[in-house]
């Protein structure tokens, strides 16, 4: 296997070995000591010209999903220079966090408001706004100021559906709504230890928010970690993608911008999220038909072996 990296196999030959596949598959990409998983659940294809291609990243509080999107529109636009022209769009769900009323803006302040509860997000505002931009149309993406939790009044991005190729939008809750997560054609999780993203959490509210590790350690235990493992964590099922270590995993963010680099560039007709591998191969099944052994394709290996 080292030896096809050393030997500069091109990204189609990887994919095609180690790519996303169809039906509920899954195949594991060796980086090191960790590995890229890649699901199979079953996923739209791309919209035409005049519909961005959609990505949902979602991950746990200081996961690595903003660097993880980052990273994705940097190789987009090393890999083809059509791409880079254009627009690769970055919309985080931070920009959906709802106006706090007085009594939340003073526990806010005090750290003892979760941030990372669904009721914390404008849920219906994001939903309109994905809405619009899968129907090709223009969108005003609010901005959120958390120094003062509230949104910038009168303060927009705006999105230009139809002079956009690619949008992609992450948050802890991307996949939590089942309406926004149908929207996307593609979703990745990122998963980091959660130690890493305690400490990077410490960090960030410390030297950009200006908070003491008090603070920030009692809001971490009581809201963010309860939250991520309520919320967050079940969510991972619906990824169509699993990225361990986010974008240090560079085997994983080298084919995985090769790929939606080959949708954005194949005819409207290829463009699918899927290749065909040995439906043999060992691989993780979706849990919604665990119990029908019978019946699972998938399994006919295992059921005929004698032992």
């Amino acid at each position: 296997m080292q030896n096809c990296f050393r030997a500069g196999v091109r990204g189609s030959s990887l994919l095609k070995r180690f790519g996303l596949v169809s039906g509920y598959c899954a195949q594991t990409i060796e980086d090191m000591d960790s590995k890229c998983l890649f699901r199979s659940s079953p996923m739209k294809e791309a919209q035409p010209r005049s519909s961005p291609f959609i990505i949902g990243v979602a991950g746990g509080s200081a996961s690595g999903k903003s660097t993880v999107c980052e990273k994705i529109m940097e190789n987009l636009r090393e890999y083809n220079l059509e791409i880079a022209e254009k627009k690769v769009v970055h919309i985080s769900q931070d920009s959906f966090y709802r106006d706090l009323k007085e009594s939340e803006k003073e526990k806010a302040e005090k750290g003892l408001y979760n941030f990372d509860h669904p009721d914390a997000f404008d849920m219906e505002l994001m939903e309109k706004c994905l809405k619009d931009i899968s129907e090709g149309k223009s969108t005003r993406i609010p901005q959120y100021d958390f120094k003062t939790n509230s949104r910038i009044r009168d303060k927009f991005t705006n999105v230009l559906a139809f002079e956009t190729d690619v949008i992609l939008i992450e948050g802890i809750l991307v996949f939590y709504q089942p309406k926004v997560r149908e929207m996307f054609n593609m979703k990745m999780f990122v998963e980091t230890d959660a130690d890493t993203r305690l400490a990077k959490r410490v960090i960030k509210d410390t030297e950009d928010l200006g908070r003491n590790i008090d603070q920030v350690l009692h809001h971490y235990i009581n809201f963010v970690k309860p939250a991520y493992e309520e919320f967050c964590m079940p969510t991972k099922k619906f990824a169509d993608v699993i990225i361990p270590r986010g974008a240090d995993n560079k085997i994983a963010m080298s084919l995985i911008s090769l790929h939606i680099n080959n949708l954005l560039t194949s005819p409207q007709k290829d463009r699918r999220l899927s290749l065909v591998m040995d439906p043999r191969r060992r691989h993780v099944s979706d849990t919604s038909n665990m119990y029908d052994v019978p019946n699972r394709k998938d399994l006919m290996d295992v059921l005929t072996r004698p032992h």
